[in-house]
């Protein structure tokens, strides 16, 4: 696995992440790490004819989870090249045709990328927790989740519109839906985990949203869908966020 690591950040945890991805796994084409100086350069990878290239910001480069979230970075790559239908399948067609001929919110609809994002990561994250110990995992998902639900509003009237950048209450219950799904899916915790309790104070804030099933869903991904099967399920989970009774969607109309 040929991996270089391009900008202000050590190599070291993108060589020792490559080293344990290879002990399962492997990709065919070289990875480019490209380090940016932003620090809120989010973590992603790109995939050209013939390269892989991980974007990820010096801060996260440099951070206790560098390791990890490379490789995570590195399933996603192996899920694009095998051509699993989670990494092939359009998200604007899945959602033209979960919405055609509706207006959809336009916060809405960006939370529905955000859902089809979880459902990629469900699949990089079967290969990440086969070659890792979850333990980093599982402490970035109680985090990050503990974060939102401070970050929620105190109160949410019928006609609530977030003003401030805060935690909104609807995707955060759908994240907690998608944290809880994947350490379920692969059996990481017990019931009395901290993380339950902070995935059902998110689902409480936000009653629009059918928690349950949205953990079911993620949980249950078949591991190898047909490219049509997974387009029913992208279109089925987008249409649960946005049709369910209570959702408030509807009322400004997506471009």
């Amino acid at each position: 696995m040929d991996v270089h690591v391009q900008g202000a950040a050590a190599p070291d945890p993108f060589l020792s992440a490559a080293d344990l991805f290879e002990t399962e796994h492997e990709l065919s084409l070289p990875v480019v790490v490209q380090v940016r100086e932003d620090p809120d350069e989010r973590t992603w990878a790109g995939h050209y004819p013939n390269r892989h290239v991980l974007n990820i910001s010096r801060q996260a480069a440099t951070s206790a989870m560098a390791r990890e979230l490379a490789l995570h970075e590195f399933s996603h790559m192996a899920r694009y090249e095998e051509a699993h239908a989670s990494h092939t399948q359009s998200t604007d067609e899945a959602l033209f045709l979960a919405f055609s001929g509706r207006s959809v919110e336009r916060r809405k609809l960006a939370h529905c990328y955000q859902i089809a994002n979880h459902m990629k990561d469900i699949y990089a994250d079967d290969i990440t927790l086969s070659v890792a110990p979850a333990d980093k995992l599982l402490a970035f998902l109680e985090s990050r989740l503990a974060a939102a639900v401070a970050d929620r509003p105190t109160a949410r009237p019928d006609d609530w519109t977030r003003l401030t950048a805060g935690s909104d209450p609807d995707i955060t219950a759908v994240n907690a839906a998608f944290a809880l799904a994947l350490v379920e899916r692969h059996g990481l915790v017990d019931d009395d985990h901290r993380l339950y309790d902070l995935a059902h104070a998110a689902a409480d804030d936000a009653p629009g949203v059918d928690f349950e099933r949205f953990n079911c869903r993620f949980k249950s991904l078949a591991a190898d869908p047909t490219e049509s099967d997974y387009r029913k399920e992208l279109v089925g989970v987008a249409r649960d966020y946005v049709l369910a009774p209570g959702s408030g969607s509807g009322q400004q109309a997506a471009d």
